[in-house]
């Protein structure tokens, strides 16, 4: 049977990814530090798990680690610290890698490592949950209504707490340039380039933010102008120290906090075309996202090389999450 090994599966994300996994029936083996040894026993014990312990910091570890393994989800933040050395191990192993960052390095890094993979018939499938999988539906949705797509704008409405992984992850990983798509480059931006968005309420300020969606995005549709913005509910980013933050939100602040976004797609023409995507919780469709792209992979849905959720997967592949809908404006 196929196995699928969830690394950082003792995080609040990689956790609810594992209980997903298990309840689609998937084979599992959770793997983490030895820091995380209890918790991952106490969960795969639970799940009916495989357990596997080892450092990212060694190599031949990982490898060997891997062995059996079809399928690695990496749920461990920051992924600046962890996707490449597990992206460069699985493709040493043969086992196809997904992660669900949302920092634009693990993007430049799997470009970067695309021969690679694509020669030992590896895929790697960053952003298989979380944002890059909702906004690459999203727009890919739109961009399929219309006949010559130029420009897409896209905005992304962050709603609840942050977990403290999530925390620790922006506290580490900021980027210091606003960046843009132009021409099918990253070029800099302003910051105070605000502008409002219709998440399915009213205008909405939102401001640009340098997301992975800028390159996933233009992988999945071929689009070489796009711009990507954020607006956050007050109180969703935290203050004070980041250790002190409980692991993620409760299911009933998941409940209460429902995400949103919303995209124009230019027309060659000038002709804007504009939908809305409404959906659960950021972690609560992250992690069951993450787990169904897991599912189909070990399905045998699967093309070696640099993958997008939305160009592998399908426009739809948001929509399949529960209580997930696109709304044409």
């Amino acid at each position: 049977m196929n196995t699928l090994m969830i690394y950082g599966a003792a995080g609040y994300t990689g956790g609810m990814s594992a209980e997903h996994a298990a309840s689609a029936g998937l084979n599992l083996v959770l793997a983490g530090r030895e820091q995380d040894r209890v918790r991952l026993e106490a969960l795969a014990g639970r799940l009916g798990a495989g357990v596997r312990l080892f450092s990212i910091n060694d190599p031949d570890a990982i490898a060997a680690s891997l062995e059996g393994v079809s399928v690695l989800l990496n749920a461990a933040g920051p992924f600046a610290n962890t996707a490449e050395p597990l992206m460069s191990a699985a493709i040493r192993a043969g086992v196809h890698y997904l992660d669900f960052s949302a920092e634009l390095d693990t993007y430049r890094e799997a470009l970067a490592l695309d021969a690679r993979a694509r020669a030992a018939g590896v895929m790697l499938l960053p952003g298989s949950g979380g944002s890059v999988a909702m906004l690459g539906s999203l727009a890919g949705h739109v961009v399929a209504r219309i006949k010559n797509p130029r420009k897409i704008s896209i905005a992304l409405h962050v709603a609840g707490a942050m977990s403290r992984g999530s925390a620790t992850s922006a506290s580490q990983n900021l980027v210091t340039e606003t960046l843009h798509l132009v021409a099918g480059e990253l070029v800099t931006r302003s910051p105070e380039e605000v502008r409002d968005f219709d998440f399915g309420s009213g205008p909405q300020s939102s401001f640009p933010a340098t997301l992975p969606d800028l390159v996933t995005i233009h992988q999945a549709t071929g689009v070489r102008d796009i711009e990507t913005f954020v607006h956050v509910t007050a109180g969703a980013f935290p203050t004070g120290d980041v250790k002190d933050l409980p692991a993620g939100p409760s299911f009933e602040e998941r409940e209460a906090n429902r995400y949103h976004a919303a995209v124009e797609v230019t027309d060659a023409d000038g002709t804007v075309t504009r939908s809305v995507l409404d959906t659960v919780n950021g972690y609560t469709f992250t992690s069951m996202a993450a787990a169904e792209a897991a599912r189909r992979v070990l399905g045998g849905e699967v093309r070696p090389g640099f993958q997008t959720p939305a160009g592998l997967l399908g426009y739809d592949f948001a929509e399949t999450i529960a209580n997930t809908r696109i709304t044409d404006k």
